[in-house]
């Protein structure tokens, strides 16, 4: 039961997806907010659900030590546990641990041959096989057209899909339906598109492509002090509660 309880937070479904895989395989979708806002702190919410449903996740660090992203899974782990009152964690933990390899690049360091050279060569020894992947800090504006091309070939050549985040910038203006600048140009590559909002003391919640039928859709926030996704409504009750 307790397992059940902690898929049950998974942020998509909570947004009123229909499926907790909402990408295909190839697919991509991206998760936009400007720096300090929550990224990645999502991204690792959506690989624990994947990771306890027995899926393999291969999570790619752009310029943040391996030490730190697994603080991140620690952390965020921990919160959700806390969230749906589970007290026993070490053994949801343990069965995380070996579905999960963490793969760090320097921004200058990283390119689609280099990082399936290091998938391929994961696969080939058998080490790990990769059932989707997250690309976590790839600076949009810096890498062009094509490697967002090759990356969703490789995608689809592993049969994975694929989550990035993406920093925007206050005073950038959004493109058409909100769309951020830097990922206007690759904006036909990508499935979903999910943005994180500071409103107030809240941060908002809100599917800018691909989002959930109407009928489903919730209006979610995460609560800044957990990072945990809820519904706006709660969010806004604890912040007036804590005025």
């Amino acid at each position: 039961m307790e397992k059940k309880e902690i898929i049950g937070r998974n942020p998509l479904k909570m947004m009123g997806y229909p499926a907790e895989d909402i990408l295909s395989e190839g697919g991509f979708g991206a998760l936009v907010a400007r720096a300090g806002v929550g990224k990645t702190a999502f991204l690792v919410q959506i690989a624990i659900d994947k990771l306890l449903r027995d899926r393999n996740v291969l999570h790619i660090s752009i310029d943040e030590p391996v030490e730190k992203v697994c603080l991140w899974y620690e952390q965020v782990f921990r919160n959700i546990a806390d969230s749906s009152g589970v007290k026993q964690l070490d053994p949801f933990w343990e069965l995380i641990l070996p579905k999960r390899f963490i793969m760090t690049f320097k921004v200058e360091g990283f390119s689609v041959p280099k990082l399936e050279e290091r998938v391929t060569d994961l696969s080939e020894q058998g080490i790990f096989f990769p059932q989707l992947i997250l690309i976590d800090g790839l600076p949009f504006e810096e890498m062009g057209r094509k490697t967002f091309v090759d990356l969703k070939a490789v995608a689809e050549s592993l049969g994975v899909a694929v989550w990035f985040t993406m920093k925007t910038h206050r005073h950038e203006t959004p493109g058409p339906e909100g769309m951020p600048k830097p990922l206007s140009s690759v904006e036909d590559l990508f499935d979903v598109v999910i943005e994180l909002q500071p409103d107030g003391k809240e941060i908002l919640v809100k599917a800018l492509k691909g989002g959930p039928p109407e009928s489903n859709a919730s209006a979610l926030a995460l609560d800044p002090s957990t990072m945990m996704i809820r519904s706006a409504a709660a969010a806004a009750a604890s912040g007036r509660k804590a005025q």
